[in-house]
This record gives structure tokens, sequence and C-alpha cells, in this order.
């Protein structure tokens, strides 16, 4: 069993003083197998005072030093990819495959677009007359990072932010530490100055809190709900400090009666279910043209049946459990409730699958006959939970859709490219995927309304570590 500690100023340290013992559990095992000697806020103002007295002289290296040392980093990842895999499969729970293609995959993904979008950006420009607008570091970044997605979420911010020319403070979730950790090990490998990265592990209300407090903190970045990022934003008000924020998310996937339903509704499923429904993004409401409605639900339960649940340690398709016994009891809350308030239970329920009596497995579910003002049409359930609602015409379906206060993302069905253009163009999400299209890393990534603001991935990710600088009179007459 592993003890953690804290990586500040270059160095692996014990906290300042005792705030406890965090047991890691493997959600698969119900096991410990890990601890974390938690940090205070002394320690998260120790490791900002370190990004502090670093941030000088690593803005000064010149961006083809800074870009080499992301190169180097991005090597380290890659020969211990493996070593990454297995660390997010004990933590969180996520199937070896999933592990290995998709959320350790994330990590290295990001560094690799950060680096091409830095070759690619206009760092100086010259716009009419003498004056030069460049692009500067912000400064010293606070990072927080959720455990559903964590390598996906720390590659989204380290990369662009160090790429950027800031130096960082980053605060894992305690329930996913053991990633974070082998990154910063990966990041001390890789030869980073001093300081320039610093690892903190704690909890959000204090860690959390001591970072968007701190004056010496330029900018936050938050991933995770939208009750927790709206206490980080309102801790980093009085500083004025820039904050980015991606939140929770309810997306709506609308099903028109012209798509090749087999194939939409399938797909459908399976991406709710992905990542045992541990997405922000996930489509978790199925809207239906009511003509091919009935059909779509008895796709939906043969799709969801056919789902199996397992040991995440062993290769396959299957779905591991969920993160942890809070998130499980969460969920069979949701569930229940949505039994009684009347949505019809088509598939899964309460309880775990059969067969599996220890670690955090939920039973896929799907309901149906859904209306959208049912809790789980409404609220972010996290889970492998579908809920299926009908709709009438374009405009219902639209109506709908947008009836939530997040807007993460949406997806869209139907084999006229002209309506699903016309449809996206009128939803309120950050991102629309079109009959199945997957997000690109250097397509930008974020939320609308209560699901977050500023945006993540390639170039876009990359600016938000940035400020412009007019220089006037840069140029000579």
């Amino acid at each position: 069993m592993k003890t953690l500690q804290h990586y500040i100023d270059g160095r692996w340290v014990a906290p300042s003083a005792d705030h406890g013992r965090f047991a890691v559990i493997n959600p698969a095992t119900e096991a410990q197998v890990a601890e974390i000697h938690m940090a205070g806020a002394a320690d998260a103002h120790a490791a900002v005072a370190a990004a502090r007295r670093a941030f000088p002289a690593y803005a000064e290296l010149p961006l083809a030093e800074r870009i080499a040392l992301a190169g180097r980093l991005l090597a380290v990842y890659e020969r211990r990819y493996d070593e990454m895999v297995e660390a997010i499969t004990t933590e969180m729970g996520a199937p070896h495959d999933l592990s290995k293609r998709s959320q350790a995959a994330a990590g290295s993904g990001h560094i690799k677009e950060t680096i091409e979008a830095a070759q690619k950006l206009d760092w100086e420009t010259r716009v009419r007359g003498r004056a030069a607008v460049v692009r500067e570091p912000v400064g010293v970044c606070g990072l927080i990072t959720p455990w559903n997605w964590p390598m996906n979420q720390v590659g989204a911010k380290v990369a662009p932010a160090l790429v950027a020319g800031c130096t960082v403070v980053l605060k894992p979730s305690e329930q996913a530490p053991l990633s974070a950790q082998l990154f910063a090990e990966f990041v001390d490998e890789a030869g980073y100055p001093a300081g320039v990265v610093n690892l903190v592990q704690g909890t959000g209300p204090v860690v959390g809190h001591a970072l968007a407090v701190d004056p010496d903190v330029d900018m936050m970045s938050f991933t995770g709900s939208t009750r927790a990022g709206v206490s980080v934003a309102k801790a980093a008000a009085d500083t004025v400090k820039r904050v980015a924020q991606e939140l929770g998310g309810k997306s709506p996937n609308l099903v028109f009666a012209d798509a090749d339903l087999e194939a939409a509704v399938k797909r459908g499923v399976l991406h709710c279910f992905n990542n045992s429904g541990q997405s922000c993004n996930a489509p978790t409401r199925m809207l239906v043209e009511e003509s091919v409605y009935e059909r779509a639900v008895e796709i939906a339960v043969a799709t969801g049946a056919a789902v199996e649940v397992g040991d995440p340690t062993r290769p396959g398709k299957h779905l591991g459990p969920v993160s942890s016994r809070m998130q499980f009891d969460k969920i069979q809350r949701c569930i229940e409730q949505g039994i009684a308030e009347g949505a019809r239970l088509a598939l899964g329920g309460p309880g775990r699958p059969n067969g599996l009596s220890v670690g955090f497995y939920v039973r896929p579910t799907v309901f149906a006959d859904v209306t959208n003002q049912m809790s789980v049409a409404r609220d972010e359930i996290f889970g492998p939970v579908l809920s299926m609602l009908r709709f009438r015409t374009l405009e219902e379906a639209i109506e709908i859709a947008n009836d939530t206060p997040y807007g993460l993302a949406a997806y869209v069905q139907t084999q006229d490219l002209d309506k699903a253009r016309h449809v996206a163009r009128r939803l309120r999400a950050g991102s629309v995927y079109l009959n199945g299209a997957a997000q690109d890393y250097d397509a930008p990534f974020g939320g609308f309304k209560q699901s977050g603001n500023g945006r993540e991935c390639g170039a876009y990710g990359l600016v938000e570590f940035l400020e412009y600088k007019a220089i006037n009179g840069y140029f000579a007459a």
C-alpha cells in the first residue's frame, strides 16, 4: 500500500502538520490501496509560493525550450504508459481496455496537441499602426481536477499552462490520486525546474479553497460539479483572478425518425453507459421522435441488456464499477426516485448486477416514458442510467433539449445533414455531435450556462492560459 506525499518545489514532502489520513479505495474490490497524508491550507500556500518564485525565470524561457520540456514529458509518459493504465483502473475502476485506449491516452493526447497548437499559434501580432499585441503567460495557476477522467483533465490543464509559460499547483481529486501522483513523477523525470509544477493532495474545501483565495494565484482552472465550481468562483472573486470552469451536464441526444434508428439508439446507449456513465458529456437524455419511440425503447433495452459488468482488470468492453461507495449510494437513490416519480423502468434498477456482491457495481438502467420535469431528466446522476423522452416536432425537440440548467454537450441523429446542422446551431451547448462524430483534441471543449465557462483542448485551451498585452509604439514609424 502506497503512502502518498506532495510534490512541492521539486521535492517530495510530507504535510506540514497532521491533517488526517484519507484511505484510497479500489472500487472493484473495496480494499484500501493507498493512503494520503492530507495537506492543509499551509501546504497549499507553500506550493503557491514555490510556483510564484519559479514563475519569472520559467516565463522567460524561450517558447522552443518550453516545447522541448513538454516533449520530454510526453516521452516519459509514453515510456511509462502501462503504469498510468494500471493506476487509473485501480483508483477509479475504469476497465483495462478503456483505461488503455481512452483514459490514459487522453493525457498524452493533450500534450501532443498542445505542442502542435503552440507551434502554430501567432504569439505576436502587428495591428494597424505601430502597436504590437503579444501573448504572455497568465502567471501562477491553481488547477483542480476530477476523478472520472483524471488524466484527460490533468493533461488538458497542465500541458497548455506549462507551454504557455505558467507555473502550476495541481490539486487532483482525493478519490483518484494515484494517476496524478504518477504524473508528478513524470514531470520530475522530465526535468522541469523546481517549483514550476507542484502537486498537493487534499480536499476541495481545504486545499482547493486555499488556492482560490491565495492572492499569488493568478488563475483557477476547475473541473467538477457545478456546486463546487460556484464555490471556487466565489472564493476567487475577492482577488479578481481569472476562473475557467468545466462543470456538470445533462446532455440531450435527439433521435429523429429519419435516423438510422438501430445504429443511432445503440450508439447512444453505449455512449451513455461508457465509463460506467461517469462522463460529464454523456448523452443521458435520449429524446426520440414519437413515431419511432417504442421501437427505440426496444432497441435501447436490448442493447443495455447485452452490456456486461465486471472486473475492470480483465480485457474487454464491459463496464467496471462506479468510483466510490458515495457515488454508488447516490446512483441508487436517483434510480429509486425515478421509479417513485412514475418513470417506466425498462431495464435494470436498484442494486448490484447478479453475481457481483463486492465492489461498487451498478446495474445498467433504462427509464422510458420520462418527462423533462422528472429528476432523472434534470439531475446529473453520473452513473449508467439513461432517460428516454418523446417529442412530436422539431421545435418541441429543441425546446426539451434546451430546457436544462446545463449546456455542455448535445447529440443529433438524422440522415438529413441540413436538418442536423440547423438543429445543432439552435442547441445551447458547447459541443454538438452529429451522427456519432467524435470529439477532436483540437476542437474546443466547454459549456454554456451552468456547465461552465472557458474552453479546453488545442489552441483554444492554450489561449486560456495567456494574456494579451498591447505594446503601443513597438514598431518604428
